[in-house]
């Protein structure tokens, strides 16, 4: 009980910095976190006002093991949440691959990992929170209180408010996760089988708990099942020399493995799912030097924020002789009738593998409207992270699959560069809904504008 008045009162305390912190930035300047990690992929422009103080606001205040909810700070990370809650047999619905996403960064933002099939994104099972608001509040909003900020939250990347506090549903997890890693020859035939898991949550007779999936070219794609267990045995471990996606590759049929349930929840961070490989650590002379606990996502978005300032990327390409590149670093969520149909285009236009795939199906019947995807559909988040060489005009590929998205009813996560227009903007991210909610809660503009943010990048 100490331990949790403590948690409580140093809450508090960081909800006090904030909001002082809040008072002190000038009138008509924006309102902004100041913050040392961030997952958003997209360059921004530079400010010269403080940002909020959350340095009090990283905390876990309390699990409710009985209730199975967790109340936690709006910049706790899922990290400092599952090393607390594993504890309790606990986890979060939703994990996110990261260990830096913030609690709150994954509802204002979005997030998914391999339990979306059955439980949705993040922000599905929040049940209340306390938001900050552009006027200063501090309001706790719900599916029955303000509602409609609750609402249109997700999406909104801090546009319409700041998590101070979430209270979220955990699951019971168990020690271990037995793997299954399936090969197919044939996008069609992987599509099909994963289409039949998330509607039965079964596989050849046992229980799938965990499901996501790795192409790496048209004749090779893998779907990785996950069981809960609490058998004992032989577990692998990935944060040595030995590399999780590379794991999964074999010629035909099934093979198995084993983790703990801590190392499978991070099994993408250590190296970044494939994209460590760009900074030479997945070379095992390097490997062996680099050391284990600078194997982590943190490190490598790091040494990414500094080849984006001081483009080191393009100057050893003009050395080489070679044109600049285009990042092109994207989440889409596509519908699962027509999954194949948009990878074989990417396959076909995009020379980027290996791609990411996650299902997911949204739980609420009412939708959310700054990301109206089809609740109770079938989706599938393809997800695709490197460069390619720079085309003719800005952006030139990443645009072409904005179209390809639109053209496959889909839609695109905004923690990445974007090139809408106005009008193509507010007609796929609930323009109306969202300016509503933004006249009422941030009726003076503190806060950007989301368009202004996610597209013009300020």
């Amino acid at each position: 009980m100490p331990a949790l008045v403590d948690a409580k009162r140093a809450h508090a305390a960081g909800v006090q910095r904030l909001l002082e912190s809040y008072r002190a930035v000038p009138d008509g300047a924006p309102i902004r976190l100041a913050k040392p990690t961030s997952n958003l992929f997209r360059a921004r422009a530079k400010n010269t006002v403080p940002g909020l103080d959350t340095s009090g606001l990283t905390g876990v205040i309390a699990i409710d093991e009985e209730a199975r909810t967790a109340d936690v700070a709006g910049m706790c990370t899922y990290d400092n949440l599952v090393a607390q809650a594993l504890p309790h047999g606990l986890a979060p619905l939703v994990v996110p691959q990261l260990k830096t996403i913030t609690l709150g960064g994954a509802v204002t933002g979005l997030g998914i990992e391999s339990t979306s099939f059955r439980n949705g994104l993040p922000h599905e099972s929040v049940l209340e929170m306390d938001i900050l608001t552009g006027t200063g509040e501090v309001l706790t909003v719900s599916p029955t209180e303000h509602a409609d900020l609750y609402r249109a939250f997700p999406n909104s990347y801090g546009t319409l408010g700041y998590a101070v506090r979430l209270r979220i549903e955990l699951e019971p997890v168990k020690p271990f996760v037995a793997l299954s890693h399936l090969r197919f020859h044939s996008l069609v035939d992987l599509i099909r089988a994963m289409h039949g898991i998330i509607e039965t949550g079964m596989f050849d007779g046992d229980v799938v708990d965990y499901l996501d999936g790795v192409v790496f070219n048209a004749a090779e794609s893998y779907l990785c099942l996950g069981r809960k267990t609490s058998a004992p045995g032989p577990v692998s471990d990935y944060t040595g020399q030995q590399i999780y996606y590379r794991s999964i590759q074999h010629d035909n049929g099934v093979t198995d493995d084993r983790l703990t349930i801590h190392d499978y929840l991070w099994r993408w961070d250590t190296d970044w799912f494939w994209c460590s490989a760009a900074f030479g650590a997945q070379n095992p002379r390097v490997r062996r030097l680099w050391p284990r606990r600078y194997r982590r996502s943190s490190v490598y978005g790091k040494l990414m924020k500094y080849e984006q300032r001081f483009h080191i990327g393009d100057r050893i390409e003009k050395l080489g002789g070679r044109p600049p590149r285009e990042r092109v670093v994207q989440d889409i969520e596509v519908p699962i009738e027509r999954c194949a149909e948009f990878l074989d285009w990417f396959l076909d236009t995009v020379p980027i593998t290996p791609i990411w795939l996650c299902p997911l199906r949204l739980q609420d019947d009412n939708g959310w409207p700054l990301y109206p995807i089809g609740p109770r559909q079938n989706y599938v988040n393809v997800g695709f992270w490197s460069t390619v060489p720079v085309g003719s005009t800005e952006g030139e590929t990443n645009r072409l699959i904005e179209r390809a998205v639109r053209d496959v009813t889909g839609h695109k996560s905004l923690y990445s560069d974007s090139f809408y227009s106005r009008e193509e903007f507010d007609e796929l991210y609930g323009g109306d809904n969202y300016r509503a909610v933004k006249n009422r809660f941030d009726p003076d503009s503190r806060l950007l504008d989301l368009y202004a943010k996610a597209v013009q990048r300020r």
